[in-house]
């Protein structure tokens, strides 16, 4: 396993068992206030381990899927804005192997037909720098659908930053 899917694994883990703890907190700023002091370095840990990964999506190499069925390849996104909002957000699902590019590939024929997928290379920042003048672009979403992870094109940096 990819060290960046080590980083998202144990991030998620650590994201479910603090949201589990905290939805079971009584619903007042002290509560909440005393929470954070008890698992201080538990909420610590969660922001290194983003952090890191910030850096690490920067250089990463990610298989990305596009439509090749019509005259112009088109980059798949996935629209996570709802239906009410006049503007259609969307984020860009990247693969970190063949495997759960393939999954993907599968779970979107099943969406939107029987369509020509196919993939490309490309890192991190070289996705991002593509789309960074699309207002509506949110990020990256990492081995989706089967991960809900999603990193902001904004986070996606260069550790010399």
């Amino acid at each position: 396993m990819s060290e960046l899917k080590e980083l998202i694994e144990k991030f998620i883990e650590l994201d479910d068992s603090l949201n589990e703890q905290v939805e079971q907190l009584e619903e007042s700023e002290e509560a909440y206030a005393k929470f954070e002091q008890e698992h201080i370095d538990e909420i610590n840990d969660l922001n290194e381990t983003y952090h890191e990964i910030e850096h690490m999506v920067f250089h990463e190499q990610f298989i990305i899927v596009s439509n090749n069925s019509s005259d112009e390849k088109e980059v798949v996104a996935l629209i996570i804005s709802d239906e009410n909002d006049e503007e259609e957000e969307f984020v860009i699902p990247v693969f970190t192997d063949e495997k759960e590019a393939n999954i993907a590939i599968e779970e979107f024929k099943q969406q939107f037909g029987d369509i020509e997928f196919i993939c490309d290379k490309r890192s991190g920042n070289e996705i991002v720098a593509d789309h960074h003048d699309d207002e509506d672009f949110i990020g990256l979403a990492i081995n989706a659908p089967q991960w809900d992870f999603v990193i902001a094109t904004e986070d996606v940096h260069d550790c010399s930053e």
